[in-house]
């Protein structure tokens, strides 16, 4: 059987630069993504977590390190629930400029045999995806964590 891949292209009227900035800054991050953010100072090898500034208990959702940072091009990091670290799969950001549009494609694969992540990220991406686009297109993100709570056959 073959491990599972979700790839999510999305063209955002943006430049890389910004994008990049979005998908790095927790100022930015917070504003589509929840209230959530994402810090690390993205270096190859370098932790980064995706936090909830809000729960002081337990703020990490997500932690990894970063692979492979090409500043405004390419992003992968490693992927993991934090209460599973052995449950890892990868994340790719590939940013590319045509013209006035910026193509975005996140690749979300390498999960180990029988991941629970896989069915947890599968909705949440496009969900996320979304937002960004929006927040960046208009200065007005979508309220992802309402979304997420919405009945599913409304």
């Amino acid at each position: 059987m073959s491990k599972p891949q979700f790839v999510y292209t999305t063209l955002i009227r943006t430049t890389p630069e910004k994008l990049w900035d979005a998908i790095t800054t927790p100022e930015f991050t917070r504003q589509y993504w929840g209230g959530l953010e994402n810090h690390s100072d993205w270096k190859p090898g370098s932790k980064w977590e995706h936090i909830n500034p809000a729960d002081k208990a337990d703020p990490v959702w997500v932690c990894g390190r970063v692979i492979e940072s090409k500043r405004p091009k390419r992003l992968v990091i490693s992927w993991a629930d934090p209460e599973n670290l052995t449950d890892e799969s990868q994340v790719t950001f590939e940013i590319e400029q045509f013209e006035e549009i910026t193509q975005l494609k996140v690749i979300h694969g390498e999960f180990k045999p029988g991941s629970t992540m896989a069915p947890k990220i599968e909705q949440g991406w496009p969900t996320v995806l979304s937002s960004l686009k929006s927040y960046l297109e208009t200065g007005k993100a979508i309220d992802i964590m309402r979304i997420k709570s919405a009945p599913q056959n409304a």
